[in-house]
């Protein structure tokens, strides 16, 4: 089948938007006809990575309508309205224990995951596209996603507002809501506000009497979080941040999601805590924190890592989006939507802060 992709070329170049030609779906396949495709600063990582078989197609949040399934496929059909995720392999001790997020086998299906007799899923002019990204590859007209990794949702949802769910959205709410399940009375920090941050922000206004305090360097960003409901928002380049937030939080915060990867922020995340209190870092970086063990320990804090938010992703996705429904769950002020064509302009606008999250519309 022919459609539209949007593919890397070169690393060090901007992205072209092709013709190519999509495989049937095959056993366990499912063919998606794409909506709309969220772009993640993880996209974009990988295509600054260096030797990696070119072109590539990038993509994972994904939603549409199934076009077809291949032969195997039964929990979802012709005509389901869906957001693509990341895969799991559904047999692990990981994914047994309901830490799908951390499949043993994560690695070999999500990071341009093959076929198993190697036959490509994408080929343009002839020659194969490497793909399988997160297990769809969504930049494109249409994506091959499977079972694991397709969530069946509402069709009365915009598919550019449920795109961003398949992975931003869930790691910043999940994060919230899985893993440090602030409970009344919380002090929340929210380091970073792009898509994950602001979502881990409205994730915490669902619990009742939850504070929360938003770092972020960019003003416009500032001004919405307070908008969202942030009781406060600092300016990481105007004034000591640790100290600052131990002021607003009464002497230390309860929680905190650090989304930079950047380990001068977690190193103050960490020092901007209270007693027992725990920071989550979700944003992929390099290099260590200049933390101070004497404090973890003498003041009991805790420092973990977390993967899209620690879910279950088809029943996680769903709950995310009925709460959107009632109005609990306001991302409709973090998106902005561009035609697939229009992608240069669409990363422009999130590298210089204009939009919170790009979604390609096809």
């Amino acid at each position: 089948m022919r459609t539209t992709a949007v593919l890397s070329r070169d690393p060090a170049a901007d992205f072209s938007v092709e013709t190519v030609e999509i495989d049937e779906p095959r056993a366990g396949e499912i063919l998606v006809r794409m909506a709309a495709t969220g772009i993640c600063h993880t996209d974009l990582a990988t295509r600054r990575a260096g030797a990696v078989d070119r072109p590539i197609l990038l993509g994972h949040e994904g939603a549409g309508v199934v076009e077809a399934v291949g032969p195997g496929v039964r929990a979802v059909r012709p005509g389901d309205h869906v957001v693509l995720t990341f895969r799991h392999c559904g047999d692990c001790a990981n994914c047994g224990a309901g830490r799908p997020a951390y499949c043993l086998h994560a690695t070999a299906l999500n990071n341009f995951g093959r076929r198993a007799d190697d036959t490509p899923r994408v080929l343009v002019d002839g020659a194969p596209v490497l793909s399988g990204f997160f297990g769809q590859s969504s930049l494109a007209g249409y994506a091959l996603s499977s079972e694991d990794n397709t969530v069946v949702v509402d069709p009365a949802i915009d598919p550019v507002l449920a795109a961003p769910f398949g992975c931003g959205f869930q790691t910043g709410a999940g994060t919230v809501l899985n893993v440090l399940r602030p409970e009344p009375g919380a002090r929340l920090v929210v380091y970073g506000a792009g898509a994950v941050g602001m979502a881990a922000l409205l994730a915490a206004r669902t619990v009742p009497d939850v504070e929360v305090v938003v770092v972020e360097t960019s003003s416009s960003r500032r001004e919405l979080a307070l908008e969202l409901g942030a009781r406060a928002a600092v300016d990481p380049a105007g004034e000591a941040t640790a100290a600052r937030v131990r002021e607003l939080t009464g002497g230390g915060a309860t929680h905190a999601v650090d989304t930079t990867g950047i380990p001068a922020v977690l190193g103050d995340a960490v020092a901007a805590l209270g007693i027992g209190a725990t920071v989550v870092a979700v944003g992929l970086g390099r290099g260590a924190p200049p933390i101070d063990v004497g404090d973890i320990v003498l003041q009991g804090k805790t420092i973990r890592g977390c993967l899209e938010g620690d879910s279950v992703a088809a029943t996680f996705i769903p709950h995310l989006l009925d709460l959107h429904a009632r109005g609990r769950f306001p991302v409709d002020r973090l998106v902005s939507r561009y035609p697939a064509s229009d992608i240069a302009a669409a990363l422009h606008d999130q590298r210089t802060g204009k939009v919170i999250k790009p979604v390609l519309t096809w």
